[in-house]
């Protein structure tokens, strides 16, 4: 079972949490899809509630900001030694921060940043909170992505900002998916899409997408629609197992995937 109790490495997705309009109803699909125990964050966070795994923290449910008008939405975090360093970092390669780094009480410090193609993004700075504690199994997160259409420009702006380094799915660099590393690594922490080069893919704006492992993408596929969800991409054998796009019922979307296993030796 993956687990972490020590702060992740700065440029690493860390923590994923959905705005919604109704934290109960989102209680009520997520505990029912993943099996997560959803408990009630302190009344000083808002009505932030914290999913659970096996005693540790998968993911966050949180309602939108008030007076700020928004889809539902997956956002990822991305860790930071320094939230201000970083802030800085993304006002300097041509991102936007939505408002300055603030203490969360004693678990973090944070901040929403946008990259340099219009792509929303959270910076989180560990304290008593380092984001999932548990990951890479079923009713975890397993994988976060950047879809663009300017592909380029934003792998030129998360390398000034994180340092990454990028391999493309056949060992090349630009063939319309990457991987990214962090400085020093050749091990991908998460993906950038680029959706031009996807015939099928939607004509959305720069958004990142969260992955969770399942054990059956089909089951789970067919509950999200029983629980009132939609399927926005059917189950999919794909390269690195089978997957598929759904939407909550209040419209925020995230992938499933069943991660093969490795083949045995003969």
């Amino acid at each position: 079972m993956p687990t972490r109790d020590s702060a992740w490495p700065e440029g690493t997705p860390c923590w994923v949490d959905c705005q919604v309009d109704d934290t109960t109803a989102a209680r009520e699909f997520y505990s029912r899809l993943f099996g997560w125990e959803i408990a009630d964050g302190p009344e000083e966070f808002g009505g932030y509630l914290m999913a659970m795994k096996d005693g540790r923290a998968a993911a966050g449910i949180g309602p939108k900001p008030d007076g700020m008008p928004m889809p539902s939405v997956w956002t990822t975090y991305i860790a930071a030694d320094s939230t201000d360093a970083v802030a800085e970092k993304i006002t300097a390669a041509g991102g936007q921060v939505m408002m300055p780094p603030f203490d969360v009480a004693d678990v973090g410090r944070m901040f929403v940043g946008l990259d340099s193609t219009g792509g929303a993004f959270g910076v989180w700075e560990a304290k008593s909170h380092i984001g999932v504690g548990i990951f890479n199994e079923p009713n975890t997160l397993c994988w976060n992505e950047l879809h663009t259409r300017q592909y380029a420009e934003a792998k030129r702006f998360y390398a000034e900002v994180y340092g990454y380094t990028y391999t493309g799915m056949m060992g090349e660099t630009e063939d319309g998916y990457a991987t990214f590393a962090l400085p020093g690594s050749e091990d991908g922490v998460g993906g950038i899409c680029d959706d031009t080069a996807m015939p099928d893919a939607p004509e959305a704006p720069t958004h990142w997408l969260t992955w969770f492992a399942v054990d059956d993408v089909d089951a789970s596929t067919a509950l999200v629609t029983q629980l009132g969800g939609q399927a926005m991409m059917p189950a999919t054998d794909m390269p690195v197992g089978r997957a598929s796009v759904v939407a909550g019922p209040q419209g925020e979307f995230f992938g499933l995937i069943a991660v093969q296993a490795p083949a045995e030796a003969d």
